[in-house]
């Protein structure tokens, strides 16, 4: 089992989600909320609860995926752990990392973009527990499915109760969803999510995310991670009292080339250098 095949087996499971979460006609198929008295509130178009409420949506899908596929799944333990969803495959043992994204159209061809995790814990310190199911770097690859919608123009007042009755005249607040399955790093942009957060943010252009055709994509995983292990927002370079490196890929390539030229110049003494401190060190255990 490895990447390719995983990215290979979700995708194709991906294809079935838009159904189970719309109605014929593209419209969401949650209403509200219903309480005891089988009184009917409508939900808010809020982002958080959208995206609350889609996870629970697609989660026996995701079970049903793992069964079909041989896979063991764990939900993460705890509010804001990493992953969403681990995904084990049992013969061979290869974890793979899926989270749960979503976002809305803000133009036929825009998203209005999401977070794709952080940049810093768990994202740097690749050995450690914290914050994470299991540590970074014990997982083959990580991925995100992705779901884009658009937000239904003619919203109910939120306020507003309904009765079982009157459940087919509750407007949906989304419709129109497409859902996609891509690893992380062909999504993401060199820019943090939003502001000065350390999150990584996505691209922003429906076809690059549904498609996998972001920056890094021809650049590499290793290029991605080099970039975000060690890239700074302007309150984290404050807080260390040095100025930011790069603050996007252009930069990126010139703090690298500014660097690289200068070792190029200098590798025969660098080389000599070493032999010198290999020979030392040496002489030393002696």
């Amino acid at each position: 089992m490895n990447n390719n095949k995983f990215l290979e087996d979700l995708q194709q499971h991906a294809e079935s989600f838009a159904k189970a979460v719309a109605t014929n006609e593209g419209e969401w198929i949650i209403k509200g909320f219903i309480d005891v008295y089988k009184r009917i509130y409508s939900i808010s178009v809020d982002t958080k609860i959208v995206s609350k409420v889609l996870e629970l949506l697609l989660f026996p899908m995701f079970v049903e995926f793992a069964e079909k596929r041989n896979y063991k799944l764990e939900l993460c333990p705890q509010q804001n752990f990493y992953p969403d969803l681990t995904f084990t495959h049992k013969k061979s043992g290869v974890k793979f990392a899926v989270d749960i994204k979503s976002t809305y159209r803000a133009t036929d061809t825009d998203v209005n973009g999401m977070t794709l995790g952080a940049f810093t814990g768990y994202f740097r310190n690749r050995e450690s527990n914290k914050n994470t199911l299991y540590p970074y770097n014990q997982y083959s690859g990580h991925f995100v499915l992705g779901v884009i919608y658009s937000k239904c123009p003619n919203v109910g007042d939120e306020r507003k109760q309904f009765s079982l009755e009157e459940l087919p005249r509750i407007p949906s607040v989304i419709k129109d969803f497409q859902f996609f399955a891509q690893p992380k790093y062909r999504i993401a942009s060199s820019r943090p999510g939003s502001g000065n957060t350390k999150n990584i943010g996505s691209v922003l252009k429906i076809e690059q995310l549904i498609n996998g055709a972001g920056p890094f994509t021809s650049l590499g995983e290793d290029i991605y991670d080099d970039y975000w292990m060690y890239y700074l927002t302007r309150d984290m370079a404050q807080a260390l009292g040095v100025k930011r490196p790069y603050t996007d890929l252009k930069t990126y390539l010139k703090y690298k080339k500014r660097g690289i030229d200068k070792l190029r110049a200098h590798e025969k003494e660098i080389i000599n250098l070493e032999e010198g401190e290999n020979k030392n060190d040496e002489e030393g255990n002696e």
